[in-house]
């Protein structure tokens, strides 16, 4: 295939050929049109071999490629990219591929930008992170419509889904520690300021029992966060400074709000479930994953387990 700026395009090949045959030396042709001679005998050679033909552009792809991955293995990757939604960073470990591997063949596939999955903003993002495990926590609440008996649209398809099913909404709240990305969800029934208060209260213990305890809360302005005087005491208690995202600016949380689309797509709708409780019960399962197993981008290829136990010393 040929590049943008080319030293002989189609005409100058066959001019440089034509030359040649007229009776210049293949150095003069060279030097005429600014090629060196390994170059110009390339020319002939091609030209002699398949005539016109011969000066026609080829791919630039190799004949053989003895590197490259098995059938089976590149029909594995692509399944987990279209099951699990996974990026080359994340399919590596699991396929034992480079993650260069990973990407080309997502690439050669199609697969390499999933437009709901890898959306650029646009916008200049300031990445920060807090120098210990419990420096600050981030708190959200992810809202989650709650499947039907038998499944929802996922199952039965938009047309053989009646709206008359819906059982209302989840509240999925989750605390994430800024450092380690340690992360503690709960599926709960409301969003007020006692059953925040509450959850804020069991993840504390959840981070306590790995040797985390937060100096700092960072939260949006929901009500809840602001006015409850559950929350507040709550805060009080613990002993953590409240901290809230400028308005109409989530991007501070942000460490938290990227974790509500990865429970989304790694758990949520990961796959089509046949009730809400199916997907409910499986939470704990994911979340044991994500904290223990799932290498995370952020922190090199690591688990934020790892990170937990490397500072702290519990090398278990």
């Amino acid at each position: 295939m040929q590049h943008g700026r080319p030293r002989l395009n189609l005409f100058a090949r066959q001019l440089l050929v034509e030359r040649v045959h007229a009776g210049w030396t293949p150095a003069a042709a060279a030097e005429a049109s600014g090629v060196s001679r390994a170059t110009t005998y390339k020319w002939l050679r091609r030209f002699r071999q398949e005539g016109g033909a011969g000066l026609l552009d080829r791919s630039s792809r190799p004949h053989r490629s003895p590197t490259r991955i098995s059938v089976v293995q590149e029909a594995a990757l692509l399944a987990l990219r279209r099951q699990r939604k996974l990026g080359p960073h994340r399919l590596a470990p699991l396929t034992g591929c480079p993650r260069s591997t990973c990407y080309a063949v997502l690439r050669r596939h199609g697969l390499h930008r999933l437009d709901w999955l890898d959306r650029p903003t646009g916008a200049l993002v300031r990445r920060y992170e807090w120098a210990h495990p419990g420096d600050l926590g981030h708190l959200d609440v992810k809202k989650l419509g709650r499947i039907p008996l038998g499944g929802g649209h996922r199952v039965h398809g938009r047309l053989g889904f009646s709206g008359k099913q819906r059982l209302g909404y989840d509240y999925i709240h989750s605390l994430v520690d800024d450092h380690s990305r340690l992360a503690y969800s709960e599926v709960l029934p409301d969003e007020q300021g006692v059953t925040c208060a509450r959850f804020l209260r069991r993840a504390g213990d959840f981070f306590a029992a790995h040797g985390i305890r937060f100096q700092r809360l960072m939260t949006d302005n929901a009500f809840a966060y602001r006015l409850s005087h559950a929350f507040q005491a709550t805060l009080l208690e613990l002993g953590m400074r409240h901290l809230r995202t400028p308005a109409r600016r989530p991007q501070p949380n942000g460490k938290v709000e990227r974790f509500n689309r990865t429970l989304l797509e790694e758990w949520a709708y990961v796959r089509p479930y046949a009730s809400n409780a199916e997907r409910v019960g499986l939470l704990a399962q994911w979340l044991h994953l994500y904290n223990y197993h799932r290498a995370h981008t952020a922190l090199g290829g690591v688990a934020p387990i790892q990170r937990v136990n490397n500072l702290y010393g519990n090398y278990i």
